[in-house]
C-alpha cells in the first residue's frame, strides 16, 4: 500500500490566512495608537495654533473628508494591487500626513498643518478598510468573528494612544517642538511600523477555491451575490444604506452630546467620559456581533442593530441634564448599535459583491459613510440650535428604526 505524504506546501497554506490575520491585527493596533492623536489633540493644537476657538473645529472636519477620499482611492489600489499594497499605503500615506502635521506646528504654518490633517486622515480610512481584508481571510462561517477580531484590533491602539500624550508631549517640548504636536510624533511612528509590517509579513493569500459547477450547491458563485446579479446589487446597496444610516445617526448624537453636557453644568472631564464610554462600546463588541453575524446572517443583525439605536436615541431624548449615568447609557446603547450596523452591513456587502470589483465597491460604501458622519456632524448643531438636543435625539432614533431593519431584512439573502 503507498501511503501518501501531505505536501508540506500544502500545509503551509493552511496555515496562511492564519498569520496574515495575525500580522493584520498587528497593524491594526499600531494604526489604531496613530488615529488617536487626531482625535485627542486635534482640535487642541487648531485652537492653540489659529488663537481662537471658531476654527478648532477645522481638524475634525479636515480628517473626516481625507478619510472620504482616501477610502475611495485606497479602495481601488486594493481592487487592483491587492489588500497588502492599499493598506500598506494607506498606512504610509497617514504617517506622512502626521509628520506634516508636526512640522507645520514647529514651523508655525497654518496652511501645511490642515493640509497635513486632511492627508493624516487616510489612517481612519485605513483603519476601516481592513475589517474587509479580515472577511476575506476566514471562511465563509468565520468572517463575522474576522471582522469583529480586526476592529477590536484597532481599538486597543486607539485606547493606548491617548495615554501616551504626556509623554510624547515632553519629548515634542525637548526637540522644541508644541507640546500638542507630541502624538503626532506617535502617530508618524506607528503609522510608519504598522505600513512595514504590511509590507513585510502579509504575504499575498493563495488563490480562492473554484466555484462548484452548476448543480453541486456551490454557495458562493464569483459574482452577483447568491440569487444573480440583481440580488447581488440589492445586498450591496443593503449593506451600504446599513452602514451609511447608522453613521449618520450616532455621528449626529454622539457630537451634541458634549455641548448638551457641558451646558447643562458638566465639565468637560465628565462629557469625555461619556464619550469614552461610547467610543468602547462602538468597537469592543465586536468579536460578539461577528459571531451572531455568522449564526444569524448580516440582515438580521443589521435589522437589530435599528432597534438599538432607536433606545439609544430615545433614552438620550429623555433623559434629564442632570444624570450622566442615563446619558452614557443613552451612548453606550448608540455605540452597540453602531458596531451591530458595520458589521451587519459589512457581512451583507462583502457577501453580495462580486470578487471583481469588491474592493473598490468596498472603498465607496466607506466613503458613503464618511459623507454621512460630516453631514451628521454639521446638521446636528443647526437641529439643537433650532429645536434642541432632545429633539435630534429622538429624530435620530426614529430615522435608524425606519431605515435600517426594512432595508435589511428585505436585502437579506434568503
Amino acid at each position: 500500500m503507498t501511503r501518501t505524504v501531505p505536501a508540506p506546501a500544502t500545509a503551509d497554506a493552511s496555515r496562511a490566512p492564519g498569520r496574515a490575520l495575525t500580522v493584520l491585527v498587528v497593524s491594526q493596533v499600531l494604526g489604531g495608537a496613530g488615529m488617536a492623536a487626531g482625535i485627542t489633540v486635534g482640535a487642541l493644537l487648531a485652537q492653540d495654533l489659529f488663537d481662537s476657538t471658531s476654527l478648532s473645529g477645522l481638524p475634525v472636519a479636515l480628517f473626516t473628508l481625507g478619510a472620504a477620499l482616501g477610502a475611495a482611492a485606497l479602495g481601488r489600489v486594493c481592487q487592483h494591487r491587492g489588500r497588502r499594497v492599499g493598506l500598506a499605503l494607506g498606512n504610509g500615506v497617514a504617517a506622512a500626513g502626521s509628520a506634516g502635521v508636526v512640522v507645520g506646528a514647529a514651523a508655525h504654518r497654518p496652511v501645511l498643518l490642515l493640509a497635513a490633517l486632511f492627508v493624516y486622515g487616510a489612517g481612519t480610512a485605513t483603519g476601516l478598510l481592513a475589517r474587509y481584508a479580515g472577511a476575506e481571510l476566514a471562511p465563509p462561517g468565520r468572517r463575522g468573528r474576522a471582522t469583529g477580531t480586526v476592529l477590536v484590533a484597532m481599538t486597543l491602539g486607539a485606547v493606548a494612544g491617548p495615554n501616551l500624550v504626556g509623554p510624547t508631549g515632553v519629548l515634542a517640548h525637548a526637540w522644541g517642538i508644541p507640546r500638542l504636536a507630541g502624538p503626532f510624533l506617535l502617530a508618524t511612528a506607528a503609522y510608519t511600523a504598522a505600513a512595514l509590517v504590511l509590507l513585510v509579513w502579509l504575504r499575498p493569500l493563495p488563490a480562492p477555491p473554484v466555484p462548484a459547477a452548476a448543480g453541486t450547491g456551490a454557495e458562493e458563485p464569483s459574482g452577483g451575490g447568491p440569487h444573480g446579479p440583481a440580488r447581488g446589487a440589492s445586498g450591496v446597496v443593503t449593506g451600504a444604506t446599513v452602514m451609511v444610516t447608522a453613521q449618520l445617526v450616532m455621528i449626529s448624537v454622539m457630537t451634541m452630546t458634549p455641548v448638551h453636557l457641558t451646558g447643562h453644568g458638566h465639565g468637560t472631564q465628565t462629557a469625555g467620559l461619556v464619550i469614552a464610554l461610547h467610543v468602547g462600546a462602538m468597537l469592543l463588541p465586536s468579536p460578539l456581533s461577528g459571531l451572531l453575524a455568522d449564526r444569524a446572517g448580516g440582515g438580521p443583525v443589521a435589522a437589530v442593530s435599528g432597534g438599538v439605536l432607536l433606545c439609544g436615541g430615545l433614552l438620550a431624548a429623555l433623559a434629564p441634564p442632570a444624570s450622566v449615568a442615563l446619558s452614557a447609557c443613552a451612548l453606550v446603547l448608540l455605540g452597540i448599535g453602531w458596531n451591530l450596523a458595520l458589521i451587519g452591513g459589512t457581512a451583507l456587502l462583502t457577501h453580495a459583491a462580486p470578487a471583481e470589483t469588491r474592493a473598490t465597491v468596498q472603498g465607496l460604501a466607506d466613503v458613503g459613510m464618511s459623507v454621512a458622519g460630516a453631514t451628521g456632524g454639521m446638521v446636528s448643531g443647526l437641529v439643537v440650535t433650532g429645536s434642541g438636543y432632545p429633539v435630534l435625539a429622538a429624530a435620530a432614533g426614529a430615522l435608524a428604526v425606519a431605515v435600517i431593519p426594512a432595508v435589511a431584512l428585505r436585502g437579506s439573502p434568503r
